[in-house]
């Protein structure tokens, strides 16, 4: 009896055990259940589509926004692997294959429904670092369409942007060396040019308006000479005084003039021996120094202000000018000579406004600086980039530049749209009256209204609400206006 009281002790023991453990499962369970339901509502409560594929190209999520965009169901995709789904014509291609293949970020436009959909496909990566999954995000891009008749554009030139869109998101032909950012043909001969020249020591002159990027060439150049681990000297000759000029050039010996160091000192070209000087500015030389400048070029020495000895000295010597040198060779202002010896290999930059496919580039590459410089996340919307290539950009890059720097600061949303830019109503004014009907002008300011409320709002019950409609008749709205 004794032992059978031992045994029965501990069976319920272990009984207890069994159902501690029970119970720790199922509060485990339960838990569990709670995070796959708040992954479920936080997918869904997405407004940007959203598809997730497992590592064999399987679908096995997708939430409401992603039929709202395609009006595709959940039977056409869930469950089935994307090579059919291709086959049958569902979608035109698969960014999921292509990121199973690449194990990388791959963004493609794709048709669905007759509609061109701007698709990008994440890879999720296990610990082994195998793709576990792929999670895809989808943008409407057929707007763009109605842009392009708000900004009065023509058929061929809505075409052309979004070629240009499609090459920016998919990466390719694109330069970005060494800090030059181009993809129209008018750069790329710029850049051709500079790498062709740049293993040569002779003397080049960068031609172009203020702010087309003429420093950023010369460090081009320099960074792919032969001498790109020697000295590169900068100089402003517009921002050195006059009568400092000649000191900072060419430089002193001691007692060469009052205030003058006592050890005497080195010029900016003898600093550059050996490397590359870059005279920036060149048109705003002193007349009464080019003499002297014209003797560096052709027999590379110095003389120090206050001495008699020459410095042989090794540089490499390249010039910029936003003037017409000619002009001013003609009303005796720059010496003929000089320019001729400046004017070896000159490289005409052009301005912002005669490469517009650069301006979409240019402005999400500075947009991504200031985003990572003042740790935020702001965007460029489409119209904006729009209103940005109606522009003329008298101040050429670093107009951009300083322009997107201060938006980014200043615009408190996260979407910068061309109602931000400052010389949206000069464009809106320049562009040809719109004839429209009535019922057009209706259609465009719902558009409009819906296409702002649902961008700050996110959600269409939200902005029904702010509206004043029901949710129903937003989205039937939406499903009209083509949204």
């Amino acid at each position: 009896m004794k032992r059978r009281g031992i045994i029965i002790k501990n069976l319920l023991s272990e009984t207890e055990k069994l159902q501690k453990h029970i119970q720790k499962l199922n509060t485990e369970l339960k838990e569990l259940r709670e995070k796959i339901s708040l992954y479920e509502k936080a997918i869904n409560a997405s407004y940007d589509p959203i598809f997730i594929a497992d590592k064999n190209g399987y679908g096995i999520k997708m939430n409401e926004a992603y039929t709202r965009v395609t009006g595709i169901t959940e039977d056409k995709l869930i469950g089935r692997h994307m090579k059919d789904v291709v086959k049958e014509g569902i979608i035109s291609e698969s960014v999921t294959l292509k990121v199973l293949k690449e194990k990388k970020r791959v963004t493609i436009i794709q048709k669905v429904n007759g509609k061109e959909l701007l698709v990008t496909g994440n890879p999720i990566f296990d610990e082994n670092g195998d793709v576990s999954h792929v999670v895809t995000n989808l943008r409407d891009i057929s707007t763009l369409n109605n842009l392009e008749k708000e900004l009065n554009r023509t058929k061929e030139l809505a075409e052309k942007y979004l070629q240009e869109l499609r090459v920016y998101q998919k990466k390719e032909d694109v330069i970005h060396h060494e800090g030059v950012i181009a993809n129209s043909s008018q750069m790329l001969n710029v850049i051709n040019l500079a790498q062709k020249i740049a293993p040569f020591n002779s003397t080049v002159l960068l031609l172009g308006e203020s702010g087309v990027g003429k420093e950023v060439i010369a460090n081009l150049i320099q960074k792919l000479s032969n001498r790109s681990d020697k000295p590169f000297i900068k100089v402003n000759c517009a921002a050195i005084p006059k009568e400092l000029i000649e000191s900072e050039l060419f430089g002193y010996e001691r007692g060469a003039f009052t205030g003058a160091d006592s050890r005497g000192r080195p010029g900016l070209f003898e600093q550059a021996h050996t490397g590359t000087i870059f005279l920036d500015e060149i048109g705003e030389m002193p007349l009464q120094l080019q003499g002297k400048l014209l003797r560096v070029l052709q027999e590379f020495e110095v003389t120090r202000i206050g001495g008699r000895r020459t410095i042989k000295i090794d540089v490499r010597i390249i010039s910029a000018t936003n003037k017409d040198l000619e002009s001013l060779v003609k009303r005796g202002e720059f010496r003929e000579d000089l320019y001729y010896r400046l004017n070896i290999i000159p490289i005409k930059i052009p301005p912002l406004r005669e490469r517009q496919e650069d301006i979409p580039l240019l402005a999400n590459y500075f947009l991504d600086k200031a985003n990572k410089k003042y740790n935020l996340n702001k965007q460029l919307t489409d119209d904006a980039l729009l209103a940005m290539k109606a522009y003329s950009w008298p101040g050429n890059v670093r107009e951009m530049q300083n322009l997107i720097e201060r938006l980014v600061i200043t615009t408190e949303s996260d979407y910068i749209n061309s109602t931000h830019l400052p010389f949206f109503n000069q464009i809106v004014s320049e562009s040809q009256p719109i004839q429209k009907t009535m019922k057009e002008v209706i259609q465009d300011i719902e558009r409009e209204m819906i296409l702002k409320a649902i961008s700050e709002y996110k959600t269409t019950r939200k902005a029904a609400k702010i509206l004043g409609i029901s949710q129903s008749a937003l989205v039937k709205k939406m499903q009209r206006l083509g949204i």
